[in-house]
């Protein structure tokens, strides 16, 4: 499904399926061109502990089977039991893995590239879930009115390494543009979704890493001394990549604050589960 002009980005906390899984979801969006964003939280899930309930990464030494049950409840919650899902191990880099195809060998493929080590997965075919984790990184998905989109993790140095702008302009040539002003005028119609992070009220860094962000972004970014806002650095760079400012869209969520609600690594002392961002296209 294709639109010409996406609706304005909204995101709404939804009960979803027959569990009533609380996500973040734009129901406009999937309305008009079938692709479904979602942010989940912590509740939902068969995880217990540290990693209670909804814990859907697979590296922070939960047990296995039950992070897959908990993938297997939100896949089934969106309305998509059945549609293979990618998830990258991710290393705070930029690396871009292209999902082109739903052939069995082919997301076989893909999955190997994206357990390699990569941050964002950008997929151009229905019947293809991209699913990032989290707990205080930011989640960036972004949309095309084509049906592609790109799911994106940036932690702080890949909001350094300017990981959304790059993830827009892959879309952008996914799309079809072939030159610098094609893919500006593309990002201006595409939007972007930014679910919950840590906030610069918590995320608090090295005078370094503050020195980095002022002098790429700007002051805007920093609040006092060394509080960084990586959703002001993320809008500063895309908005000047070409995306529109009224385009992105901003949960308004920090995990740090809502630590009950959504996994905090600074909040929990370093052992926590993972909440994701997924998207899809249906088929």
């Amino acid at each position: 499904m294709v639109c010409n002009t996406l609706p304005a980005p909204h995101l709404d906390a939804r009960p979803c399926g027959a569990r009533r899984i609380s996500m973040l979801t734009d129901q406009a969006l999937f309305d008009a061109c079938g692709v479904r964003v979602a942010f989940t939280g912590r509740a939902g899930g068969v995880s217990e502990g540290v990693f209670a309930s909804l814990n859907l990464g697979a590296h922070v030494q939960d047990n296995l089977d039950h992070v897959m049950e908990n993938r297997a409840r939100v896949m089934e919650a969106l309305g998509a039991p059945d549609t293979p899902v990618i998830v990258p191990n991710q290393v705070h880099g930029t690396t871009i893995v292209d999902i082109n195809s739903a052939s069995a060998a082919q997301l076989v493929a893909a999955q190997q590239r994206a357990q390699a080590g990569a941050d964002t997965l950008a997929v151009s075919v229905p019947g293809v879930a991209a699913l990032l984790c989290f707990a205080d990184c930011t989640p960036v998905i972004i949309v095309s009115p084509t049906g592609r989109f790109v799911v994106a993790h940036a932690g702080w140095r890949g909001v350094a390494g300017n990981i959304a702008v790059l993830s827009a302009q892959r879309l952008a040539q996914a799309d079809g543009a072939c030159c610098p002003d094609q893919v500006r005028a593309n990002l201006g119609g595409y939007n972007v979704y930014i679910g919950p992070h840590i906030h610069a009220c918590h995320f608090e860094v090295g005078q370094d890493v503050a020195d980095t962000f002022r002098s790429q972004f700007g002051a805007s970014c920093i609040e006092g001394q060394r509080h960084v806002s990586m959703l002001d650095a993320l809008r500063t760079s895309l908005v000047a990549a070409g995306v529109d400012a009224a385009r992105i869209c901003d949960a308004g969520i920090c995990t740090q604050c809502n630590s009950q609600a959504y996994y905090s690594y600074r909040a929990s002392g370093g052992t926590c589960g993972r909440h994701g961002a997924v998207a899809f296209r249906k088929a």
